[in-house]
Parts: structure tokens; C-alpha cells; sequence
């Protein structure tokens, strides 16, 4: 990013007319004749100030968007000094938009439109000018639109654009009622018909029969839209729980041990013969287990997107495999917030992620990619035979919100505090730190809900649960409130329709997203999700933004596109294990392919002192990752390069053979990763070549430790590992390591 030097300069401010614009229209009001025939109408309401404002750049850390629209004429926003520059606001809710009030400083707009826009990417023009003379200009309107933003073309000195005071006047409601927002009864509110609640008093024979059907309807319905929550209120059971696809298990206890199963919560991988590498999106979370009398194996068999989180398995006698046991493979997973008794194997697992847990007995096993974060119990650093990396301590997260239930029988949402430099988990012999928010500030989001209500449920300060199921919008869900919780439950997905995007977040402190997974349309959407426009500049080190468990999906059910998949513009943004994938296989009939489910690049980060914990991206047709922010950090990376690459004509990045796995701009100056993978299948033509799995600048503050490429049987090469370093991945030699760059 960019940054302007503060230089001093004149700031003239023209305060007066600014104060006599509220007093004018006051006076007005008190001094109209009350025998006038004119029909009454309510006054415009000034309804930009305090709402979020972003903009296309600043010129410095002190002149931000918020300055704008913070009804202080002595804070301003400036841009860079370049064209064209915009700044905009959203008012939270559609409104007739009937006057805009622009204080300049001396720096100010000769030509510039003023616009509206209902979802902040479509615009509509109200008033244009190429004359702008600066000072104070009141300038009557006719539009509506929750968006409202002066787009600058020519500037008319030069410096950049400089707005003391952006001011919107109008009234709320754009001519359409507001889609009514159902209140949520938080002693019994309505999860949907797919989240199944059970009690103690619960007969076993019930729970059993509900968790079988399930089982047998999900074991291998890895693109089906069913989604499914199973939670246990506090208290003893017995069950067997198998968990299928789009499948999640959850208790509802403050603690993990307030919920115990005396039985198993696993996953196995039978319907493929032992192979679990397809075994994706399910999640176990929030319960302690007991297995039964005799036995001693808890069997964990998964891939991407199957979180086993904040979970006790007891017994140190006991042990978790991270495979299917003796047969198959399996290939990545997380371990978090955990605490293992006994002893974790992980047998044929290729990669893994254990993240702030506790093993009793250790960890025993290795393929190519183990990393241990923050976890007690831990092997010792070893690279690359065992290929186990070691971090002592996790710098700064926060774990995942969780719904439970308190003694009353109240459901709430439980926020889990910021750590600094941890270890071991959030909960166990300790009271977790974090705040706890009622669900009835909570709009419980049903599938077939419109993005407008859910927006306007945002509007009103709520927060949202998502229910298990599909949901479809064709216009972004827009989260611009602080500390906003978007929680789902049962995997529950959002699909962009009709090229939209599926959910943006403004450049505020604080927003929390967890458990949901962000599915592409038929129709190309621009990115299927953004964290801070573009511009962002905000320090939120205090307070970040956190998504956790968040997942990506473009094609499978469907044909799926979309240009980019995750962008992160806000500095400070924590990534808590995600999974972004374009489709290498699909349902049964759908077709996928190279110029079918097309998808540029997983994710972007254009934000500083962003922190990814757990990240696999996966098939992407240009950089899977392209890291544009400083002081950015990746704790274990996962990847897989396109399978269905035609020929190397169709994969080249200038004269470069392929796109390199992670990609860490040249302009960036400090950047660090740990324990990182990428491999190569590439089926459809074994000749391609990637030219290096990982690019990035030579800086000693770029550095880059425990690296490892695979040609997966062989087919198709990876040249070299980071930059011009690292061995060749191909039939011959199918496995490389690294352990440090530069």
C-alpha cells in the first residue's frame, strides 16, 4: 500500500456555512405558515453521520473515510494524489436520497459525480459536474439507494480529493417497506428443521436412530444440498456417532466436558474402500467423549474442511487416528482448541494441523507436512524426517464463537477473548475468557431469507446464526457493524447467485464469521467473499476481524465461477482454518473442467499484518495465494495445483511455466510462513510444468521455513521449490524438501 508523508500545509476550514446548513433548515421549518395548504412531509434526516465510509485510498493513517461522516468539520478524508478517487457511505438501509452536503478543503473535486447504488457495486448517477469550484456546495438531489458516494475524476489542485464533511440528507426506506426482521426467542427459538436438539431426558434409542438415519443419508452425499446440526444440551449420554457429509456435532455446554458421549464422534471412510480423501466438510465440536468398555481407538479418517474443535476425547489409555486405520490415506485436517488424553497416531495422514491443544501421550507418525502450534504434548521440531514443525506459541487468536445453553435454558452465543502468545487450550482446568451475547440479538437466518432482510436484521444492530441448508443470495450480505457475529450451523452454506457477491464486511474492528461455507453460482461473480473494501487502511491490532472455519467451494454441485474467491483488504485479519477449493471432480452428470468451473485465484491479501492459521487452497487456474500485504504470516499451508491443466500454452504467467502455489509480491518487505506444502496431478496432461511452487521477493524479512513439493505418482513436475531454490518434483524424484528460504 501506498502512503502519502504528512506534510504540512495550509487546511483552511470553512466551518461557518457548515453550522449555518442544521440552522437554516431548522429556521425554515419553525418559520413556515401553519394555514399553508402544502401537504406535510417529515424533514430530511441527515443519515450519513457515524455510518461506515470507505474509500478508494487515503492519503494518510489520519485522514481515513470514517472523518468524513464523523460530524467533526476539524477530522477529513484525503485521497492519494491521483484519479479517479472515491469515497462512499453506507447508510445501513435504503433511503430517498434529497440533498448531499460536500465541505471541501482546499484540496477539493473540479469534476465529479455524485451516486447511488442499492448492493454498493452497481451505480446510478444523480449529479455531475466539471466545474467544481470548492468551499461549501449544498447540492439538491433526487435518488435513493443505501449507498452514497462522490466519485472524483479531476481533481482541482494538486493534491488528492479532501472532504471535511460528506453529508447525506433523505429519508429511510427508498419508497419500499423494510422486509420485517422475525425476533428470535432465545428459551426457544427456531434453528431450523434440520438442527436437531437433544436433552438428556431424551430417549436413547432416539438420538441413536436420528444419528443412523443421518449417517446413511450423508455417508457419501458429498454434493447433495442437505445440511445437518446434531447438539446436546448439557449432560451424559450414550451414542455412536458417525458423521457423514455436511454434518456437524456440537454440545451445548459453556465447556466441552459439560457434554459427555459415552460411545464415539467419528469418521470413517468405508464407502471408499478406506481412502478418506474425499472425506470433507463435517465438523465435531464442544463435547468430550468416553468410548466404550474394551475399546480404545477413536478413529478420525478426514481431509479439508473437517474440524475437530474444542473436543476431550478421555482417557489416557486411549488413542485418535487421523486415518482409517491399516488401509487408505487421508490428507489434512485440524486439531484445535483440544485436549487428547491418550495418545494421537496419524498413520498415513499426508498433513496436518494441531493448533493450542493438549496431548497426554503425544503425537506419534509423519508424512509430509505435521505442524504443532502452541500444542502441549507436542513431538520435537524435526524436519524433514519426521517432517514435524514445531511453534512454541500462537502470536494472537481468537477461538471460534459456539451457541450453548446456560442454566437458565437460555441460548446464547459465547465470543471466546483474544490470546496472546498461548499455549494449550482455552478451557481446560480454566474459565475461558470472552464475552457472551443472548440470541435474542441474534436474526436466526431460515433458508429462502432474502439478503435484503438479513441486511436490514444487520441494520438493526443483530447479529446472525445461520441455520443448516442452502442459502441464496443475489446481492451481498453487508456486514458493516464492529463486533458482528455471523455464526452458522450444519456447514451451512450462502450461494451467490446471478454473478453476486455472497458477503462483505466493512473496515470495522472486531467481526466475527465462523462455520459457514461460501458457495459459487453459475453466473462469474467478482469474489465470493471480501473482508474491507478495497483501500483499507484501519489499524484493528486490538481487535481483529477472525474467520473461523470458513470454507469455499466453486463447482461440484454445479458449474460454479467466480474471478477470485477471498479477498482481504483490512489490516489485522485472522484466518482460523480455511478451506478454498475449485472443484477437481463434481456430482454425478455435472461436468467440471478447465474452461467450466473456471476460478483466477483462491485468496488475495491486500491487508497488513494479516495471520492465516491453517490454510489449504486448492486447483485454482492462476496463484492459488497472492499475498499483496506487509508483515502478513502463514502458519501451515496446504495446496494442490490444478488437476485438469489442457497443456502449458494454457498455464503460462508471462514466460513463466505455471503459477507459483503462494505468491508473495515483490513489493512486500516482511512476510514469514511455516510448514508449507503444494503438490502436483497434473492428470490430463503429465508434460505441464510448474515453474516454482513459491515466489516471493529476496529480503531478509521474507523468510520462509519448512517447505515441501510432491508430484503425486509422478504426474506432471514442479521445477523448483521457492524462487530458484529447492530440487525438481517429478516421476523420478516425487518428493522434496526445504527447510529454510533465504
Amino acid at each position: 500500500m501506498t502512503s502519502h508523508a504528512t506534510s504540512v500545509r495550509p487546511r483552511p476550514r470553512r466551518v461557518v456555512r457548515h453550522l449555518l446548513v442544521g440552522l437554516t433548515v431548522a429556521l425554515v421549518a419553525a418559520l413556515t405558515p401553519t394555514g399553508t395548504t402544502t401537504p406535510a412531509q417529515a424533514a430530511p434526516s441527515l443519515l450519513s453521520q457515524g455510518r461506515t465510509a470507505t474509500a478508494s485510498s487515503t492519503e494518510n493513517a489520519g485522514t481515513p473515510a470514517a472523518a468524513a461522516v464523523d460530524g467533526n468539520t476539524g477530522t477529513r478524508w484525503s485521497s492519494a494524489f491521483s484519479d479517479p478517487q472515491w469515497v462512499q457511505v453506507d447508510l445501513g438501509a435504503r433511503a430517498t436520497i434529497t440533498q448531499v452536503n460536500l465541505l471541501w478543503e482546499a484540496a477539493h473535486g473540479r469534476a465529479f459525480q455524485l451516486q447511488t447504488s442499492d448492493n454498493g457495486s452497481t451505480w446510478t448517477t444523480i449529479y455531475s459536474t466539471t466545474t467544481g469550484a470548492g468551499g461549501t456546495q449544498n447540492l439538491t438531489v433526487s435518488g435513493a439507494g443505501r449507498y452514497v458516494r462522490m466519485y472524483g475524476t479531476a481533481r482541482g489542485t494538486g493534491y488528492g480529493y479532501s472532504l471535511w464533511e460528506f453529508q447525506v440528507y433523505g429519508e429511510t426506506g427508498g419508497g419500499t417497506n423494510e422486509p420485517p426482521v422475525t425476533p428470535t426467542d432465545p428459551y426457544n427459538p427456531n434453528l431450523g428443521p434440520n438442527t436437531f436438539v437433544f436433552g438428556p431426558s431424551t430417549p436413547t434409542s432416539t438420538i441413536q436412530s436420528r444419528l443412523n438415519t443421518l449417517f446413511t443419508q450423508q455417508e457419501t452425499n458429498q454434493f447433495g444440498p442437505q445440511r445437518y446440526a446434531v447438539l446436546f444440551k448439557p449432560g451424559t449420554y450414550s451414542a455412536d456417532v458417525n458423521l457423514g457429509f455436511f454434518t456437524q456435532v456440537a454440545g451445548l455446554g459453556m465447556s466441552p466436558d459439560d457434554v459427555n458421549l459415552n460411545g464415539h464422534v467419528r469418521t470413517e471412510a468405508f464407502w471408499m474402500g478406506g481412502n478418506a480423501t474425499q472425506n470433507f466438510w463435517r465438523a465435531a465440536e464442544n463435547l468430550s467423549v468416553t468410548l466404550p468398555a474394551g475399546q480404545t481407538v477413536e478413529r478420525w479418517a478426514v481431509s479439508q474442511a473437517a474440524p475437530y474443535r474444542r473436543m476431550h476425547l478421555r482417557g489416557g489409555q486411549n488413542q485418535i487416528q487421523l486415518w482409517n486405520g491399516g488401509d487408505g490415506w487421508s490428507s489434512g485436517g485440524l486439531l484445535a482448541d483440544t485436549r487428547v488424553d491418550g495418545l494421537v497416531v496419524s498413520g498415513s495422514q499426508q498433513q496436518w494441523y494441531s493448533r493450542n491443544s493438549e496431548f497426554g501421550n503425544g503425537w506419534t507418525g509423519s508424512v509430509w507436512n505435521m505442524v504443532f502450534q502452541g500444542v502441549t504434548g507436542a513431538p520435537a521440531p524435526s524436519f524433514p524426517n519426521p517432517s514435524h514443525t514445531v511453534i512454541a506459541q500462537t502470536p494472537q487468536v481468537r477461538e471460534k464463537p459456539f451457541l450453548y445453553v446456560d442454566g437458565t435454558g437460555e441460548y446464547r452465543v459465547f465470543v471466546p477473548a483474544l490470546r496472546t502468545n498461548s499455549t494449550g487450550t482455552s478451557w481446560y482446568n480454566k474459565t475461558p475468557a470472552g464475552s457472551s451475547i443472548s440470541l435474542s440479538q441474534f436474526f436466526v437466518v431460515q433458508t429462502g431469507t432474502s439478503a435484503a432482510t438479513i441486511n436490514a436484521a444487520l441494520a438493526q444492530g443483530k447479529h446472525l446464526l445461520f441455520t443448516p441448508g442452502v442459502h441464496h443470495v443475489t446481492e451481498p450480505i453487508q456486514v458493516n457493524r464492529a463486533d458482528t457475529v455471523v455464526l452458522g450451523l450444519g456447514l451451512a452454506t450462502i450461494q451467490a447467485d446471478n454473478g453476486s457477491v455472497g458477503m462483505r464486511v466493512a473496515d470495522v474492528d472486531g467481526v466475527k464469521v465462523a462455520g459457514l461455507m461460501f458457495e459459487a453460482g453459475t453466473t462469474n461473480s467478482p469474489v465470493l467473499m471480501e473482508v474491507g473494501p478495497s483501500g483499507s487502511s484501519a489499524s484493528h491490532a486490538s481487535n481483529p476481524t477472525s474467520l473461523h472455519d470458513v470454507f469455499f467451494r466453486i463447482g461440484g454441485p454445479h458449474v460454479g465461477r467466480a474471478t477470485n474467491t477471498l479477498t482481504v483488504n483490512s489490516d489485522n485479519v485472522i484466518g482460523d482454518h480455511m478451506w478454498l477449493w475449485r472443484a477437481d471432480h463434481a456430482a454425478s452428470g455435472v461436468p467440471t473442467g478447465w474452461t467450466l468451473n473456471t476460478a483466477d485465484t483462491g485468496l488475495t491479501v491486500n491487508g497488513d499484518n494479516v495471520t492465516m492459521y491453517g490454510l489449504f487452497v486448492e486447483h485454482y487456474q492462476k496463484y492459488q495465494t497472492i499475498w499483496n500485504g506487509n508483515g502478513g504470516r502463514t502458519y501451515f499451508y496446504q495446496n494442490e495445483l490444478p488437476y485438469d491443466v489442457p497443456n502449458q500454452a494454457a498455464w503460462m504467467n508471462g514466460s513463466t511455466r505455471g503459477y507459483a502455489a503462494y505468491k508473495v509480491a515483490d513489493s512486500v518487505t516482511s512476510h514469514q510462513a511455516w510448514g508449507l506444502g503444494s503438490y502436483s496431478y497434473f492428470n490430463v496432461n503429465p508434460a505441464v510444468v510448474e515453474e516454482r511452487s513459491f515466489e516471493v521477493p529476496v529480503n531478509p524479512n521474507v523468510r520462509f521455513t519448512n517447505m515441501v513439493t510432491v508430484s503425486l505418482g509422478g504426474v506432471g513436475t514442479i521445477n523448483r521449490v521457492i524462487n530458484n531454490a529447492g530440487g525438481t518434483a517429478n516421476a523420478a524424484n516425487q518428493t522434496v524438501y526445504l527447510t529454510t528460504y533465504p
